[in-house]
């Protein structure tokens, strides 16, 4: 054999010696046998598969935070109707009631003569101008309040077969405006002149167009707030209960 060359024998398939040939020595190409296990593409392609169920499980519980609903009174229709209690006794004079008790915070003779009248202004009575209150609201609060607020509407809810919800005061107009709005459409409210621009504000009515700064000194007058899809409306109506009425 020549100097220089080496006799290489290559196995066959089974791994045993086969034919011989003889060359110079030359490094043969590496080769790249299979990866090993959990490693590679495929393997990261499967991994991904089969945590994507997971990972939308976790999304789904988490904790979102939540648009607060506004409640249903913000979100009816409403008519509530305010009226000025009826006439008061002059300054330094009594009115008395229907059991001949005086007070200075009972109505004068012609402040009952209204309230007599006053359940003709509103349903189902024919030709009423208002519709049938569902709720009648008037001043009172503590005991030893002035009573011409209830004294006012008294005859009316008799008619209607309600009775009239007193346990609010004057000065707690925001409170009084809450229950308005939680109760069951019309309403009529009857209350002393000071306390309405609070209780506007307090049914989020303020600023109207054509509503009045204050009650004009007058006892003959419907102030109406209308609400629909969110949007208040006032109107000014005249009672024409009696005579001298404007």
């Amino acid at each position: 054999m020549p100097l220089g060359r080496v006799r290489e024998v290559e196995p066959d398939a089974a791994g045993r010696a086969g034919t011989s040939r003889s060359g110079p020595v030359r490094p043969g190409p590496a080769r790249s046998g299979p990866a090993p296990a959990g490693s590679g593409p495929r393997r990261r392609t499967v991994l991904a598969a089969a945590l994507a169920p997971l990972v939308v499980a976790g999304c789904a519980g988490e904790e979102r935070p939540r648009t607060p609903r506004p409640g249903p009174e913000a979100a009816k229709d409403a008519l509530v109707m305010v009226i000025r209690h009826a006439e008061k006794p002059y300054a330094g004079d009594t009115g008395e009631d229907d059991e001949g008790n005086e007070d200075p915070g009972f109505l004068a003779v012609r402040g009952w003569r209204r309230a007599q009248e006053l359940p003709t202004l509103f349903g189902p009575t024919r030709g009423a101008a208002l519709p049938r209150p569902e709720a009648v609201f008037a001043a009172g609060g503590k005991a030893g309040a002035p009573a011409r607020c209830r004294q006012t509407v008294e005859a009316l809810a008799t008619s209607l077969h309600t009775s009239v919800r007193t346990e609010f005061a004057v000065g707690a107009e925001p409170a009084l405006a809450r229950a308005v709005l939680a109760a069951r459409m019309p309403v009529l409210v009857c209350w002393e002149h000071t306390g309405m621009p609070r209780l506007i504000r307090g049914l989020g009515a303020q600023g109207l167009i054509g509503l009045p700064a204050a009650w004009p000194d007058r006892y003959d007058l419907v102030w109406t707030f209308t609400r629909r899809q969110g949007v208040w409306s006032f109107r000014e109506l005249p009672q024409r209960l009696l005579s001298g009425d404007a």
